[in-house]
């Protein structure tokens, strides 16, 4: 029988999976503390040692296989031409690297700008600008500008491509890695090989600066940044593999600690005739992370998004008592729901986070009026259309009623111009498995897609009322 062991090496803990790969099942799973900052080897064991109490003796695993987000995450910069244009290109491309975009600057860098991202300390930094055969003075200024620098960090160039090998000549002492432009042509996205070159980074480089290699004789292979291993499992899904259909058009809304990160795998073209796409063209897999939309680390922030009054009436607790809890989570942020207040509170949260993240993820349409009289315009991607929306993460899979989290992410009526699903499928990765199929996919993808499929399950409203009914 071939087994998978597939790894992720979290920030808080790093957690197992066990699988069946000739039966696609799930054997079991176990989870250890994240010891990266000390020993990985001791978390990592621990964790070993939980899924041994789940399942007994270990197999001798055909797969090990292992993505990671600890230590932070990817930490990334991007340097591009114009804000709307080049630098956006290389945003989307470093956020669908799975990573933690810790700055992004546009146009000619100045000495602030430089020392900037000197104190930002990025693992990796994307330099893009300029079409091919366009604009190449403000490109090779920033490489000069980076060159003097004190970044010791890999520089994965990405643009004018007719002035790339100048670019490596004048970063000469730095580490360089050219790939194609992430926007070859005027409003063309060409980022697929941005996110292949950045992750080779992660694979070569930043695996061993983190020291997850330290437990190296424990797995086979470092393939990923977790992010990246959950977006393929989210492509895995919509598209299927192997003959085998997969959902079609989805979306995947993950609320973390720190962050929510929206994923979807839609085209994102106008579903509605006569309306006019405007702005850079979005990619067909696109992830976002809303850094300020963290259920522990950023509580305070959610709740100033959403405001305090309302995230107390979708509590159904008393304003103040909404306050003192926040300050109690913003103190505490390994702290879990123990009361039944604490849950209402963490429900509201997860409500408000994922309403937020969705609808910044999603497009909106405005009308714009014209000579010719007015027109719908539509910017960013029009997911009304998506056929699921999968929730995964500990607000979701630990809730009573996932569904009653997880509908926040659907169109509302009262924001007509905001591009969020009207009538999806709701599904719930029940034991986070999608960053598993994801590395799974990496060697055997049928098993992954069947997998993936087999761990979703419907919590939707049409559900929820047939287990109520049934109970």
């Amino acid at each position: 029988m071939k087994t998978a062991l597939l790894i992720d090496f979290g920030s808080t803990y790093t957690k197992l999976r066990a699988v069946d790969v000739d039966n696609a099942r799930l054997i079991g799973a176990g989870q250890g503390p994240s010891t990266v900052a000390t020993d990985i080897t001791v978390g990592m064991m621990k964790a070993l040692q939980d899924l041994e109490a789940h399942i007994g003796p270990l197999p001798r695993f055909t797969y090990r296989l292992a993505s990671s987000s600890a230590a932070g995450g990817l930490r990334m910069v991007t340097v591009g031409l114009v804000k709307e244009l080049t630098a956006e290109a290389a945003r989307l491309a470093a956020l669908g690297a799975g990573a933690k975009l810790v700055g992004a600057f546009a146009y000619r860098l100045t000495r602030g700008d430089v020392k900037k991202i000197e104190a930002l300390a990025p693992d990796i930094l994307l330099l893009a600008g300029g079409t091919d055969g366009g604009n190449s003075e403000v490109v090779l200024h920033n490489a000069e500008a980076l060159a003097a620098s004190a970044l010791a960090c890999p520089i994965v160039y990405a643009g004018n491509r007719a002035v790339a090998e100048e670019a490596r000549s004048l970063l000469c002492g730095k580490t360089v890695i050219l790939t194609e432009n992430v926007m070859p042509e005027f409003n063309v996205l060409n980022i697929e090989p941005a996110r292949a070159a950045i992750r080779q980074v992660f694979i070569d480089r930043i695996v061993h600066a983190k020291g997850i290699d330290r437990a190296q004789a424990m797995f086979d292979q470092v393939l990923m940044p977790t992010p990246v291993a959950v977006m393929e499992g989210a492509r895995l899904l919509a598209d299927g593999c192997g003959g085998e259909p997969g959902l079609g058009p989805l979306l995947v809304v993950d609320p973390g600690g720190a962050t929510t990160d929206v994923h979807s795998v839609a085209e994102g073209q106008p579903s509605q005739p006569g309306v006019i796409s405007h702005g850079l063209p979005e990619p067909r897999v696109k992830r976002t992370v809303e850094g300020d939309l963290g259920m522990r680390h950023n509580v305070s922030a959610v709740a100033e998004a959403c405001g305090l009054e309302t995230l107390a009436r979708d509590a159904g607790l008393p304003a103040d008592a909404v306050r003192r809890l926040i300050g109690e989570l913003a103190r505490d942020v390994e702290r879990l729901p123990a009361s039944d207040e604490e849950r209402a509170l963490d429900r509201a949260l997860g409500r408000a986070a994922i309403r937020l993240a969705v609808k910044r993820h999603a497009g909106t349409v405005e009308t714009v009026y014209t000579v010719q009289g007015p027109v719908l315009v539509q910017h960013g991607k029009d997911l009304t259309e998506v056929g699921a929306v999968i929730g995964t993460g500990g607000v979701l899979v630990h809730s009573a009623d996932p569904g009653a989290i997880l509908e926040t992410a659907l169109f509302d009526p009262a924001e007509p111009f905001s591009l969020r699903p009207k009538a999806p499928r709701l599904l719930l990765d029940r034991d986070y498995s999608l960053y598993a199929c994801g590395l799974l996919a990496q060697v055997e993808p049928v098993a992954a897609l069947r997998l993936a499929l087999s761990r979703l399950i419907p919590v939707d409203q049409e559900s929820r009322h047939e287990r109520t009914v049934s109970a």
